[in-house]
């Protein structure tokens, strides 16, 4: 089916992926539009698609190799999509597939988090870290959030019990946790791994873990688009349960280009391709109570080789 974009979500380690620039097969297809999630509008149907109709308001996640969503317009197929609710605004909507689905999946389908476990989520003040925090939270778990020294204000407000200092304070002080959320990978990842209590488990999703420590599991994975886990997500943004974390949000059309989002910046970057809907104002007043406790957004615009590529 044919959507129209109406806002999209962007990871910077999408230039660096190989599913951005080949297929499958490894061939080059370039030149490639990056970008994977989205909230939009479906403006055209494929035969034999049920459940969705012409108008209805979508979010989800591209196939990996397509990608496409900071276009206007994007192909994509029906079974990565779910209803975007008519009081989601697209900028939150589209803010949420990738972070919800990683901290989802990387959580409960993997690291199969129990109530009263330890919970050691590197990265606690980016856009899944910050998922990560809350639902081990809602779910009973005891979270040691880590990131830089101006990350700790943002963990806590997001639900961490602890935060360590990875520039400054030793990893070692931990001592020992059930589950480790990787999202940095290399020596932090190995240092990790020894934090490990037996039956623990590392999950990654920065590539293969290194290290095998005995009796400990480690899984690094690629998250899925599930429709149905994507209505539970935004039904406890809904609720007020969940809060998106939206660190920048960028207006194409409206400011001058730059070259990409700060990789150190926290929280999710969203361009907003199209004008931002106007029906959505209680729940985007209450997702936007981290960016208030946090810090007003920075705006930049990524550089464009056409009018249809934003």
């Amino acid at each position: 089916m044919v959507v129209e974009v109406h806002a999209s979500g962007f990871v910077p380690a999408e230039w660096e992926w190989p599913s951005t620039w080949g297929d499958r097969s490894r061939h080059d297809r370039t030149p490639a539009i990056i970008g994977h999630e989205f909230a939009r509008v479906v403006t055209a149907l494929g035969y034999g698609t049920t459940g969705l109709s012409l108008g209805q308001r979508v979010f989800g996640i591209t196939d990996w190799h397509r990608d496409g969503t900071l276009a206007e317009y994007a192909a994509v197929e029906a079974r990565n999509l779910a209803p975007l609710p008519g009081d989601v605004d697209f900028t939150v909507g589209a803010s949420l597939p990738i972070s919800g689905l990683t901290a989802w999946q990387g959580l409960f389908q993997h690291g199969r988090l129990r109530a009263g476990q330890s919970v050691l989520a590197h990265g606690a003040a980016g856009a899944v870290g910050a998922m990560v925090t809350q639902l081990a939270r809602e779910f009973g778990g005891y979270v040691i959030g880590t990131g830089r020294a101006a990350d700790r204000q943002a963990a806590l407000v997001f639900g961490a019990n602890d935060f360590l200092d990875l520039e400054h304070d030793d990893l070692g002080d931990v001592g020992g946790v059930d589950l480790v959320f990787d999202v940095i990978g290399g020596d932090v990842q190995r240092r990790s791994a020894s934090l490990l209590r037996p039956g623990g488990t590392l999950v990654s999703v920065v590539g293969p873990v290194e290290a095998r420590p005995v009796d400990r599991l480690t899984i690094d994975f690629v998250v899925e688009s599930v429709p149905g886990r994507l209505m539970e997500i935004v039904g406890r943004v809904r609720d007020g349960r969940l809060r998106t974390h939206i660190g920048t949000v960028v207006s194409p059309r409206r400011r001058p280009p730059c070259a990409h989002p700060d990789r150190a910046a926290q929280g999710k970057t969203v361009i907003r391709v199209r004008p931002r809907n106007v029906g959505a104002a209680s729940l985007q007043a209450r997702s936007g109570d981290a960016r208030r406790d946090l810090q007003t957004p920075s705006t930049c615009t990524p550089s464009a080789t056409s009018s249809k590529v934003l």
